[in-house]
Order: C-alpha cells, then structure tokens, then sequence
C-alpha cells in the first residue's frame, strides 16, 4: 500500500495529513498539527518561515513513527507570499505576510507604469492591495532586488528546503498577477515595464510534476526518503479540486478567506469581470478559477482571538442565531483586513454600539449577503444560471453560515468534503503518480469516500 502525504499550511495553522486507497476509498489521517500566524517585527509582519520548515520536518518524522511513511509529499499554501534568494540560494530577509501595510505606498507608482485596467486585461487577476506584483514593486522601491537571483512562493520554497530544487508551480504562480492569461508564461513585457529582474522568473510547472526527492539531510532526520510532487500549490487551488463537482456549478471554498467561483476553460478579461474584481486563477491543465476573494472566516475567527478565545467557534454562531437580522457591512471593505479590534471595526462601520451576539449576526449576515453578490455576479457575467452552490473546506461545518446562505443566494447548498484542501493536495500527488488516472476519477473518489451533505 502506497501512502501520500499532504502538508497543508494555512494563515493560522499547518496540518500533515496521510492519504491512502483502501478498497476503491480514499482514507485519511491526519498525523501532525501545528499554528500559524504572522509576527510583528519592528512595524512590519513577518512569517515564521524557517520554523514552518522545522513544523514540516516533525510532522514528516511523526508519519514515519506511526507506521505511515509516504512514498510521496504534497505541500500546499496560501498564495501571493514568497521569498527571494541569492547567489548562493540563500533568503534575503524574511518573508513578508501579504496583511502588511508596505505595499500602500508603491500601488499608484506601479499604476502609473501600467494602468490596472491594462493589468486586469493581461492577466485576469483581480486587484487586491496584497497582490505579489504590489509586493516585488515595494522589494525593487526598497532596494531588496538587487541581489535576489530567483524567487520563489512560499509552498515552492519549501519544496526547494526539502530536495534543494527550485520550481515555480503555475495555480500559484498566476496569483502573482504577473502571468499572462493567454499565454499560460511570465508576461514577460509586464515584468520589464515594471523593472523587475527577469531572471527571477522560470519555467512555470504543472500540478502533477515531480520535483525530487529528499536532500540526504532531510532523509537522515526524519528517517526516510520520498518524493516531492506539486499538487496545486494554491490551496483554494487544490481544494477546488476536491470539490465534487458532477458538471459546471458555482464553488465556494470557505475558510479564513471565502472564495466563491466556478470553473472556467478561458479568462474573462473583460470591463465587466473587472468592475466586480473577479479573478481568473490558474488551475490544472491551464484552465482558471473564474472567482471572487471575500473576507470570509477570519472576521469570526478575529472577534474569538480578540475575546482571547473565552468562547468556542459555535458558542459564538449559537449567540448569533439568537439574535434577528440587524444589518449588513461591506465584508471587503479595506477596514475588515487586518484591524485592531474586529468588534470595533464592526461597530463603527455599522455606526452603533452592539453587543458581541449582535457583532456576530452582522458579520453572518454580511457573510451570506457577500456570497450571494458575488453569485449575482457570476451568473450576469457568464452568462449561466445554477441552481446548486458546493460549499467546501472548514467553513462548511458552520451550519448557521449554511443555511444563511442558502436563503440569501436561493441556491440547493451542498457541503464537503472538510478538508478540501488536503484531500485536493492528495488526489494531484496520486495522480501524479500514476495512483489516479484524471480528474475527473479523483473527483469520483471523493463522491465515493467523504459526507456530501446537502440544504435547499
């Protein structure tokens, strides 16, 4: 029996996951947990990025101990974050967190130089004040790029600590906004209007693709040797692709951000697309993820840290569903990314001093409403009419947030599996790896192995 390894790391927390096939099922086992989370450093916010590649060593080690040891490991990430290397292939400086403030400063300069509308029309990405493009142009305005030889995402980073080869996988590599939607490469006019190094910029791979085996290092301490191979790096990436999808329907992949939208063989660049900030993300085979990022979970998962987690995530839903509408905020609104205090936030943005219960019906309510807009959107801009919304990832387990959903979008709402992104991570290794045959037999697999509920 051949065992894979999905190492999933998130905003707030990292998990190994061990995946196997077992009479025609797709089994599981999570074998490693650890936190996350950015570090303030002298105004700015760091990750913590050489003790994550210590997180992925223990919980490599911890498979081997429990009598698991995979043939194969997967990593996956958030998007936009990466780290530069030089001569040598070692890191220049630390690696930023996209919720720092040092982009503000550098947009309208890159702007000027190439108008957003000229950008979006490029590259289909969606404007956000974090996007990789923003954060490279503060690197060059910083002087960072001077001896930087290659960057890398962060997931692809940690690939390079692993086996010591540099490869840039492509779903994560078009969140960059720096990758020509038509061409599926580096837009590499783009890059020199910028003033970004084009040897910084490689051959982009495919989900799917080897990149190698463990350093000697890695297999003498956790005590084996396997094989890396790229699963969609981006997580939402790989979770949409352990969304079981039976024909075209909008997605919504529910986490600390929401992502809400449906798949798609060809961009949509146009005026429309744009005036609603929806983005085309690369996924396998070069085709794209037509979607919308929302706030999402992390305005709750905000107020429960900043009520220094006197209260569980349902204790604060059921407080919620005891309290009528009130009303909505606007969950993209620049205020909601990274404030002080989210209850304060919310209460001058709703103009009103609420309770915590009532903080967390507006924020619920908001919720629903913003996934309901964006599927308005999608269905004006595509043209499409669907009567189902897949709901995936951790959020699905949030049955107010559910069902609020599915009244204010209209839509049959069907949940699972949970851990989409992992189990997306594992299916791209097995199919790699000759394990699964396509797609559309891994998306079979999940039918067959996990809970798919279902709200109308």
């Amino acid at each position: 029996m051949q065992y894979f390894l999905a190492i999933d790391i998130g905003a707030s927390s990292g998990r190994h996951i061990v995946g196997w096939i077992r009479d025609g099922v797709l089994c599981t086992e999570e074998v490693y947990r650890f936190r996350n989370g950015a570090t303030p450093v002298r105004g700015h916010l760091f990750w913590e990025a050489d003790r994550l590649y210590r997180e992925i060593l223990t919980g490599l080690k911890r498979a081997g101990e429990i009598g698991k040891t995979p043939s194969f490991v997967g990593i996956d990430t958030w998007a936009v974050d990466y780290a530069l290397l030089g001569e040598a292939d070692e890191r220049i400086g630390e690696i930023y967190c996209y919720r720092d403030s040092r982009t503000e400063k550098i947009i309208p300069t890159v702007h000027r130089k190439v108008p957003f509308e000229a950008l979006y029309e490029r590259t289909g990405i969606q404007y956000q004040p974090f996007n990789t493009i923003y954060q490279l142009s503060a690197d060059r305005a910083a002087k960072r790029l001077g001896q930087a030889k290659r960057f890398l995402m962060l997931p692809d980073y940690l690939n390079f600590r692993l086996t010591g080869i540099k490869r840039q996988e492509y779903t994560n590599a078009t969140s960059t906004g720096l990758v020509n939607a038509r061409t599926h490469t580096w837009d590499r006019e783009l890059i020199e209007r910028l003033g970004l190094p084009a040897e910084l910029f490689g051959e982009l791979s495919q989900p799917g693709t080897v990149v190698g085996e463990f350093r000697k290092e890695v297999s003498e301490e956790v005590g084996y040797c396997a094989t890396v191979i790229l699963p969609a790096t981006h997580d939402t990436a790989s979770a949409v692709l352990a969304a079981p999808l039976e024909a075209p329907a909008p997605y919504l992949s529910s986490g600390t951000w929401s992502l809400l939208g449906i798949e798609e063989k060809e961009a949509r660049t146009d005026a429309l697309s744009r005036a609603v900030n929806y983005s085309n993300e690369g996924s396998l085979n070069f085709t794209f993820r037509y979607q919308k990022n929302i706030m999402g979970l992390w305005m709750i998962q905000s107020v429960k840290r900043e009520l220094e987690d006197k209260y569980s995530f349902a204790e604060l839903a059921a407080m919620a569903q005891c309290k009528p509408f009130i009303g909505t905020v606007d969950v993209n609104d620049g205020r909601f990314l990274a404030p002080a205090s989210m209850i304060g936030e919310v209460n001058r943005s709703f103009g009103g001093k609420l309770g915590i219960a009532s903080v967390m019906r507006v924020i619920y309510d908001s919720l629903a409403q913003s996934y309901a807009e964006a599927i308005r959107a999608l269905e004006e801009n595509t043209g499409g009419e669907y009567d189902r919304l897949y709901i995936f990832g951790g959020g699905c387990r949030d049955e107010l947030l559910n069902r609020l959903t599915a009244q204010a979008t209209g839509k049959r709402v069907v949940t699972g599996p949970v851990e989409a992104t992992a189990v997306g991570n594992l299916l791209m290794q097995m199919i790699g790896a000759g394990e699964l045959g396509d797609l559309a037999a891994a998306r079979a697999l999940v039918r067959k192995s996990f809970e798919i509920k279902e709200i109308s």
